[in-house]
């Protein structure tokens, strides 16, 4: 029996974020995420140029996140993973961001990156707390000598995926998955369910 589920937070607890804010907003560009764009750093800086051409701000991305909520059954499937292990998030996102998100999923332990916002509320950067940090909480998780089942849906989490005791895809694109098949794949909360549970 595992002692720490580490699930990525878009994707597989919420819908993404940027995909949602590019709707919204009606900049198709802004859609791309690590599943398209695998180097984070190429991709944010895509992003921040975006939001630098459009003149939008850190409220204006509040904004359509705060219409946003969890994925259909993803508090259910959290509850369902507090009663029988320690869970923690680990994400790319931004606490910035992840704000309202985390109140519909009942304050679950965030580990994410933070953003460089000035006094007009432009984002001017963005902070990672460490390079690979998904891989790097799990693999500190060891070190303590907690065993690991980790979920996630995209390149960012392979990493973190292959650290773990087990990792398993949720609703990962085919493509991804035919490129890292060492990972089971899941499409809905009690697969996922399934395959944590097994011995």
């Amino acid at each position: 029996m595992f002692d720490i589920v580490c699930l990525d937070l878009e994707g597989v607890l919420v819908p993404e974020i940027w995909i949602n804010v590019a709707d919204r907003l009606k900049i198709p560009a802004l859609r791309a995420t690590t599943r398209d764009i695998p180097d984070y750093d190429v991709l944010m800086q895509q992003r921040l140029r975006l939001l630098d051409e459009h003149g939008l701000t850190l409220q204006d991305i509040q904004k359509v996140i705060a219409d946003m909520g969890p994925l259909p059954g993803a508090r259910e499937f959290l509850d369902w993973v507090r009663e029988r292990y320690q869970l923690m998030i680990l994400s790319d996102t931004f606490y910035e961001f992840a704000h309202p998100l985390m109140r519909q999923l009942g304050w679950p332990t965030l580990f994410c990156h933070h953003l460089d916002v000035d006094a007009s509320g432009r984002i001017t950067a963005y902070r990672l707390r460490m390079k690979d940090q998904k891989t790097q909480a799990v693999r500190r998780l060891h070190e303590l000598n907690f065993t690991v089942v980790a979920a996630g849906d995209s390149y960012n989490d392979t990493g973190m995926l292959a650290e773990a005791d087990r990792g398993i895809f949720f609703d990962a694109p085919q493509s991804i998955q035919q490129q890292f098949p060492q990972f089971r794949a899941t499409h809905s909360y009690e697969e996922l369910k399934q395959e944590i549970m097994k011995k």
